[in-house]
């Protein structure tokens, strides 16, 4: 049986541009993923900080908290391309807001074309954005990381950063939620509320014809003598909704 590998990535990285996307003058600075085969957490993780041979922003520091000097002694992208891509070839990639991750990691391979024969990730796995299900699933709401990890009531304690690592674990745990059939629990919006029901209604489905099990005349008139107290002392709803017999 061919077992589905998922990889779930996220990566740091110096600073973006001021139109928020990957710019030549930024580089990665870390790479974190884990694996999942079969919708189960392997152990199998990749992990690694990069020197990107430029300063890291001051803002983008205040995010991850990932020093220059930390850097100093770190491999280049070039040193662990190899691994990297052979580590997530073939794989489902799942990412959070993957053009942003997929764009740096593309323009990486670019710095490295003349050294490599992969041009973009997306000819060696697909790409699978949780933003994407996110706001499908929740539309008009916040749906980043922080935002998902509250909603799903998923523990992020760790989290006094942003670590590719472990946002990568926190995103693997998210996706298999909000893959694994239970977001119509989550009622959001009416139409989270009406598809619950309609998966309900739809799966009240018996394999086999049910025995039905007439009353008895005995039962019948009992049942008579009851509704005829019920109108007198009471309101029978029973009676005005259905004929009389």
């Amino acid at each position: 049986m061919n077992k589905k590998r998922i990889v779930v990535l996220d990566t740091e990285t110096t600073g973006i541009s001021s139109l928020g996307l990957p710019h030549t003058n930024h580089r990665i600075i870390e790479i974190g993923a884990v694996e999942i085969i079969n919708r189960r957490f392997t152990g199998n993780n990749f992990h690694v900080y990069i020197q990107p041979n430029r300063l890291i922003d001051t803002a983008a520091f205040k995010i991850h908290g990932i020093s220059n000097n930390f850097l100093l002694d770190k491999p280049s992208f070039k040193d662990i391309s190899d691994t990297f891509l052979k580590y997530i070839n073939g794989s489902e990639l799942v990412i959070h807001n993957a053009s942003f991750d997929v764009g740096f990691i593309n323009q990486e391979l670019e710095i490295l074309k003349n050294n490599i024969n992969i041009e973009k990730i997306d000819t060696i796995c697909s790409i699978i954005d949780t933003l994407k299900i996110a706001r499908k699933l929740f539309p008009g709401k916040k749906n980043t990381l922080d935002a998902l990890c509250k909603r799903y009531k998923i523990n992020k304690s760790q989290r006094n950063l942003h670590s590719a690592i472990i946002d990568a674990n926190l995103l693997g745990r998210l996706y298999l939620l909000m893959t694994g059939g239970q977001e119509s629990m989550f009622f959001d919006n009416k139409n989270n509320n009406k598809n619950f029901f309609q998966k309900i209604k739809h799966s009240v489905v018996t394999t086999k014809t049910l025995k039905i099990l007439n009353s008895t005349q005995k039962e019948i008139l009992l049942h008579k003598e009851y509704l005829k107290y019920m109108e007198k002392n009471s309101i029978c709803l029973w009676n005005k909704f259905f004929h009389k017999s």
